[in-house]
């Protein structure tokens, strides 16, 4: 054995149990009650609880957008997943226009390759619709690709899949399983909303809260009530990404119970925050999109995890710094949307998840580790703690006490939404194929040593 994890608690999605793990090459070779035999290093875990490294399956890395770049590049922003337990994040490949999928993939494999503190993978987004990108979808599967992102906004920005798009591909991944993830909000709408309040006595008025009052929660439900219909007459897998409202979690309940592939993401920032906080006097900062809803609709997601209904729990990593969030200069269309939030993923889910009795240590498993790894094509090699898998895992210390703030984070972001949470548990160690990269919040392992992940078609949960 390389390495040997002794007197740990494991937490798996299925159940927790306390036992010994044994790593070699990267891969976890032996898990008994007590492992007998050397290793190159052994780890004392008692007291410890050891989950499957967290997978964040929605993270914008070095993105540009609204005149920047996100403040996080490919190299720190991976610095800061493994800082947080987070051992594999799945980035965007953004098609652009007149050129292909497989062009966009590999400009964001030459801007991650080598760089990569933890694995990650992408997904394709499709911006420039016709039949040559249709016949992409099948093969970027084949090479390892077998996801892909489709906005249901961004109709000015030129990055918008109509319905006939986002039909056509539901449509075309239904044929060989892969799966397409849906920016839900109803464009139409959303703009003339956007543009009912985008006046000088509006913004005057209610400065960053007009993100709020131009998007209420019928935006997003009905744009994903009709993703669930083409979904539903396609036989196509459908994920709704970042989804914010409890009305969203009724239709995917809904969906679910009629027997239909559709899956959903919600984020910390709809689970913990809600938004009075747009009222605050630094309340642009807290500009994203979807935007943060109401504490009615915080309950109603947790539920939704508890139940099922919400899959995942990512992040929508998009960090943008204080400098760069005033840009808006008291526009609100010009604040560049995005929250931190992949090193705070894991322990947010901790303290407010299982810390408040919303869900259990196997259901905060199930949404940050095992239903991403099945989904996104990387179940069993990742998202659980089995002989055979990957050796991504958390040594995590239920008792450490930390009061959050962004001056302790590895995070070039120079503030953190949820600055001053009081958190009870957090990760000491992380493990990537082995290999330490974390102790204690601070980086400790090797840029370059994450790799990009050749994902297999997903799996139905």
């Amino acid at each position: 054995m390389d390495l040997k994890i002794t007197g740990g608690r494991i937490i798996t999605s299925e159940g927790s149990y306390k036992a010994d793990i044994g790593i070699k090459k990267g891969k976890i070779t032996a898990i008994a009650q007590t492992l007998p035999g050397d290793a190159g290093m052994t780890i004392d875990a008692h007291g410890k609880m050891i989950f499957p490294g967290a997978i964040d399956v929605h993270v914008h890395l070095q993105l540009p957008f609204c005149g920047t770049v996100s403040a996080d590049d490919f190299e720190n922003g991976t610095k800061s997943a493994a800082c947080g337990g987070v051992t594999t994040v799945i980035d965007f490949a953004i098609q652009k226009k007149g050129k292909t999928l497989r062009e966009a993939v590999e400009a964001r494999r030459a801007e991650a390759d080598g760089k990569v503190a933890v694995d990650y993978a992408v997904h394709a987004v499709p911006t420039d619709w016709n039949e040559r990108t249709r016949n992409e979808l099948k093969k970027l599967a084949a090479d390892g690709v077998t996801t892909f992102k489709m906005f249901m906004i961004y109709a000015k920005e030129g990055m918008i899949s109509d319905d006939d798009a986002l039909y056509a591909a539901l449509e075309e991944t239904a044929t060989f399983g892969g799966m397409v993830g849906v920016h839900a909000e109803s464009v139409r709408v959303l703009d003339l909303l956007i543009n009912r309040y985008h006046n000088p006595n509006d913004m005057k008025k209610y400065g960053a809260y007009c993100h709020v009052l131009s998007r209420p929660n019928y935006i997003e439900a009905e744009a994903i009530s009709r993703a669930v219909t083409w979904a539903e007459a396609t036989g196509g897998k459908l994920y709704i990404v970042h989804m914010s409202t409890a009305d969203g979690a009724e239709i995917i309940s809904k969906a679910k119970a009629r027997g239909l592939n559709v899956y959903a993401e919600t984020c910390p920032q709809y689970l913990l925050l809600d938004d009075s906080v747009f009222k605050k006097p630094n309340g642009h900062l807290y500009a994203t999109c979807p935007q943060i809803k109401k504490k009615d609709d915080s309950e109603r997601l947790w539920q939704a995890i508890a139940d099922g209904d919400v899959s995942t729990v990512a992040t929508d990593t998009c960090t943008f710094t204080t400098k760069q969030k005033a840009m808006w200069q008291g526009d609100f269309t010009k604040i560049p949307f995005g929250l931190p939030g992949v090193e705070t993923l894991l322990p947010l889910m901790y303290t407010y998840g299982i810390g408040k009795k919303r869900i259990t240590e196997n259901q905060l498993v199930r949404a940050l580790c095992t239903n991403p790894a099945k989904l996104m094509g990387m179940y069993p090699e990742k998202g659980t703690i089995a002989v055979g898998s990957d050796a991504d895992l958390v040594l995590f210390d239920p008792q450490r006490k930390v009061t959050l703030s962004y001056r302790n984070l590895q995070t070039n972001c120079d503030w953190s939404p949820f600055e001053g949470a009081k958190l009870t548990g957090y990760p000491d160690t992380t493990i990537s194929r082995g290999k330490l990269v974390a102790k204690k919040g601070k980086f400790i392992g090797d840029i370059g040593h994450g790799k990009f992940i050749k994902r297999h078609i997903g799996l139905n949960l």
